[in-house]
């Protein structure tokens, strides 16, 4: 029995090792790095404060920097209820002022508790210096469930990375056009930020506030949308570039250490990711007032139009490669062939030996059948080829004694069957693979006869 290119006994076994261990060992050391990077100390980094009067300011900004070189940026306002607006309309995470002779600090613990927890530290050293006691305002608190401003974040990871697995698994709906999966995305985006708006509300780890579901929506669609375009240009390297996009780097800048507290390449960051400008936008509409949701809605808005733009490119290229070949595969319509994502993609094709009772542990096969001639009596070494939609072989066998073949680990979606025997005209069987359901493929090879033959011959 023949086996094709890539079997095991045709490729070095620490080749195969690389292969099998690359994307494990590639997520895993972008996790180490990324996580550990911007969650093992959390400091200030160009936190943006505001000080009322501009004598107060100087003297704010020297203590500051002694203590934090480069972890605040402070700017003078005119009075407190301009330092307590700026941090009400987010154009500052904290404010100081002086009310009635006393100090004062306005902060949000909507922007996070470890932020709060910091600022008021490093005010109440800087009050006590003065011999002052430091009054602290919370003008945005969270929910009663949510002290430490964390829940939006794991919200909203609840709907980014399903968007991720959606449209991983819509890859190998073979069936489905573009149009299909788009409306898919949509229906299941929709779905899930009700479910999780209508859960978050009802164990009371956000306020009712419907506007949220929209942010949910924008949100998966956005990861979602973006995935399904850029997956056949990634292609074998999609679940890489997908999970470094909305895990390896989506997390640490999403919000969960506080954004002013991550370093300045984790801030810079997230100011493009979608799931943390969801966040951003969720807070605004939750605890600010409306306060800065514009720039993450529309951040989000630019993710879902570059996922439309890169379907519209991909569709482009098919219509271009099949003009090419004058087929009629053009048409939109026309299920598209399964992108090769190893992460949900079936084994290798290989061909088995034809056992009739199956034993558990032995592969079962996806494709089997027989090949018999004009008077139905099994061919022997009958050659069967199964090629994929571009004609590229997957695996090549042949029939056993009794005329029959198996073969296993064949990718979802169209396939061709090819059968040859010497003296014998080839036929050609298509044949729709689908997940869990076993395809059997019959073949009747009719001989070559000397009229046949020459009627060829004249035909040339």
């Amino acid at each position: 029995m023949k086996h094709r290119k890539g079997d095991a006994e045709g490729t070095p076994w620490i080749r195969t090792l690389a292969e099998t261990l690359m994307f494990p060992m590639v997520l895993f050391l972008g996790l180490l790095f990324c996580f550990t990077s911007a969650f093992h100390a959390p400091q200030p980094h160009h936190v943006k404060i505001v000080v009322a009067h501009l004598g107060t300011e100087r003297k704010v900004d020297s203590a500051l920097q002694r203590a934090h070189p480069g972890g605040f940026d402070v700017t003078v306002v005119a009075d407190a209820g301009q330092a307590r607006r700026a941090v009400l309309q987010r154009d500052a995470v904290a404010g100081y002022a002086a009310v009635g002779g006393h100090p004062v600090l306005y902060v949000a613990q909507a922007n996070g508790k470890s932020l709060e927890q910091t600022l008021a530290q490093g005010f109440t050293r800087l009050a006590s210096h003065d011999h002052q006691k430091l009054t602290i305002t919370d003008v945005a608190p969270t929910v009663r469930k949510d002290q430490n401003g964390t829940t939006l974040v794991y919200l909203g990871v609840a709907w980014s990375v399903p968007g991720y697995i959606l449209a991983t698994t819509l890859l190998r709906a073979v069936t489905f056009n573009r149009r299909k999966k788009l409306m898919t995305i949509a229906g299941v985006a929709a779905l899930f930020s009700a479910v999780g708006y209508l859960v978050g509300t009802w164990l009371n780890y956000l306020p009712d506030e419907p506007s949220a579901l929209a942010i949910g929506f924008l949100l998966t669609m956005a990861v979602a949308t973006f995935s399904a375009g850029i997956a056949p240009f990634t292609r074998q390297f999609f679940p890489l570039v997908g999970m470094g996009l909305f895990i390896v780097l989506s997390v640490p800048t999403s919000g969960v250490a506080p954004v002013p507290l991550l370093p300045t390449f984790f801030q810079d960051l997230h100011a493009a990711m979608p799931l943390g400008n969801a966040v951003d936008a969720l807070k605004g509409l939750l605890y600010f007032d409306g306060a800065g949701v514009l720039r993450p809605v529309l951040v989000l808005g630019a993710w879902i139009v570059a996922g439309f733009a890169l379907l519209g490119l991909d569709a482009w290229r098919h219509h271009r490669e099949a003009a090419g070949k004058d087929t009629e595969d053009a048409e939109e319509d026309v299920p598209e062939p399964p992108v090769e994502d190893p992460s949900v993609e079936a084994p290798a094709p290989t061909a088995l030996p034809v056992h009739h009772h199956h034993h558990f542990g032995e592969p079962l096969p996806m494709l089997e059948g027989a090949v018999r001639d004009e008077e139905q009596q099994p061919i022997r070494h009958a050659a069967v080829t199964v090629m994929d939609t571009r004609g590229r072989q997957l695996v090549r066998t042949t029939t056993n004694a009794q005329g029959e073949y198996a073969v296993t680990g064949l990718p979802e979606g169209y396939i061709a069957i090819v059968v040859a025997y010497p003296g014998r005209h080839p036929v050609v069987h298509q044949k729709l693979m689908q997940p869990g359901v076993a395809v059997r493929a019959d073949f009747t090879l009719h001989g070559r006869t000397r009229w046949t033959s020459f009627r060829a011959l004249s035909q040339r």
